[in-house]
């Protein structure tokens, strides 16, 4: 169990048809962005940043943040990004920030459909640029959810999908003692928050900046036991998903990484498709963490990212998908 609070506390049902009917009832509307906010269809407000380029915009990346943070993750690459002619967009996913139904598990379909809602927004306002979706951590397993379409809802307006240290580490990950503590805890005390003090991870080394999320009131501190199992069922589909996930994909991972262990992401590139190969990159960190474009290493990270958004097909300026090769074959 260890491991897998590790896992909630410092990541970051299917039904088919479009989207879920709102609460109680009310009238579906047209979803909409205002200035700060993504408005969905069901009513609910979830907080929006945008980062936009003085020059005309060349591109957008549409940013899905990990567990327990918010839309604010995305200030440091989106302003660099911005200086570059990308715009960014990041939202407060449901659960979190300032978004409704804080510290609760919406389900990973509610999740998916507001990346689809609001990468057609983006898609609306900009429809002469391509169009990116960025997921870190959680928000890469919501990204590859949605990218597949394994819920039956729409997939989302993209040109391809950039994902950081996807949370791929589900129940096959977890021994028995794990698997057994997590269903327990659900079914004795759901509602009981556990916190990540003691465990000893080190999810950057970027002490600054972790200490600022630390003070930081958005970020959630203590993760109710239903809401970590909601993460897990996530994790769950979007391993499941790999061989699934088509189109430009550029997968980003450090070798410090201890929050995702290696074993996950090396079966999940190991089960995508093999056609398309050519336009998917995946990028291996020497000295990287979880949070990669946090890191004291993200202004590499961050050009590496530009300059596949220019050219899927292009080597990797910082020479990190070279070095990804030996870190794939070491699982082989």
């Amino acid at each position: 169990m260890k491991l897998a609070v590790a896992v909630a506390l410092l990541l970051g049902g299917c039904v088919a048809g479009t989207l879920s009917p709102p609460p109680g009832g009310a009238a579906l509307r047209p979803p909409q962005l205002v200035e700060d906010a993504l408005i969905a269809e069901d009513g609910a407000r979830l907080p929006m940043r945008e980062w936009l380029p003085e020059a005309p915009v060349a591109a957008t990346i549409l940013a899905v943040h990990g567990f327990n943070d918010y839309s604010n993750a995305f200030a440091g690459p989106a302003a660099e990004w911005a200086r570059h002619g990308i715009a960014t967009f990041a939202y407060d996913q449901r659960g979190f920030g300032e978004a409704p139904d804080r510290g609760r598990w919406v389900g990973t379909q509610r999740l998916g459909e507001d990346l689809v809602i609001a990468s057609q927004l983006v898609a609306r306002r900009y429809s002469t640029v391509p169009h990116f979706i960025l997921g870190e951590s959680m928000g890469g397993a919501v990204v590859i959810a949605a990218m597949t379409g394994i819920d039956g809802i729409p997939k989302p307006v993209a040109d391809g999908a950039i994902l950081s240290a996807p949370a791929v580490w589900g129940r096959a990950r977890m021994n028995i003692f794990e698997r057994s503590a997590l269903w327990l805890g659900v079914k004795m005390a759901p509602g009981m928050t556990l916190s990540g003090s003691g465990l000893h991870i080190q999810a950057s080394d970027n002490i600054e900046m972790l200490r600022a999320l630390g003070r930081d009131p958005l970020v959630i501190k203590a993760t109710r036991v239903d809401t970590i199992k909601g993460l897990v069922d996530l994790m769950d589909e979007a391993l499941d998903a790999a061989p699934y996930l088509r189109g430009p994909t550029l997968l980003l991972y450090g070798a410090h990484d201890e929050i995702i262990p290696p074993d996950p992401i090396r079966q999940f590139v190991a089960d995508l498709p093999k056609e398309g190969a050519g336009e998917r990159r995946i990028a291996y960190y020497e000295k990287g963490y979880h949070m990669l474009l946090r890191d004291l290493e993200a202004p590499l990270v961050m050009r590496d990212v530009e300059s596949w958004i220019a050219d899927s097909k292009a080597p990797l300026p910082s020479g990190a998908d070279r070095d990804a090769l030996a870190f794939l074959s070491e699982g082989s």
